[in-house]
């Protein structure tokens, strides 16, 4: 018995292969394991397979959101460790007699 050669199927061992070495084979593998194992089944599969997915890192709006965040908190911190000493020097104009340094940032 003779295995005909079809065109499709040079271009889906290609595709396999690539899968493979991306460790695309592995991971689908990992994750449908885990499903296998798991002692009650989700309702829901597919939302299984995208929650186990997911797990690799945030995705990259979510970490470009928190670089801004972190960004106008740095600032805020800044406008408010200026305030405070700005605060602190009218306090000590008006009472000379406080303690100099106490906490200051």
């Amino acid at each position: 018995m003779t295995t005909a050669y079809r065109p499709g199927d040079s271009k889906r061992e290609e595709f396999r292969k690539y899968l493979e070495k991306a460790g695309v084979l592995d991971a689908l593998t990992k994750i449908l394991v885990a499903l296998y194992e798991e002692p009650e089944k989700p309702n829901d599969a597919l939302d299984f397979l995208k929650q186990h997915m997911g797990t690799a890192g945030p995705d990259t709006a979510d970490v470009e959101a928190l670089r801004l965040q972190v960004s106008e908190l740095q600032q805020k911190v800044e406008q408010l460790q200026d305030e405070n000493k700005e605060l602190r020097a009218k306090i000590q104009q008006e009472n000379p007699e406080m303690e100099q340094g106490g906490g200051e940032n």
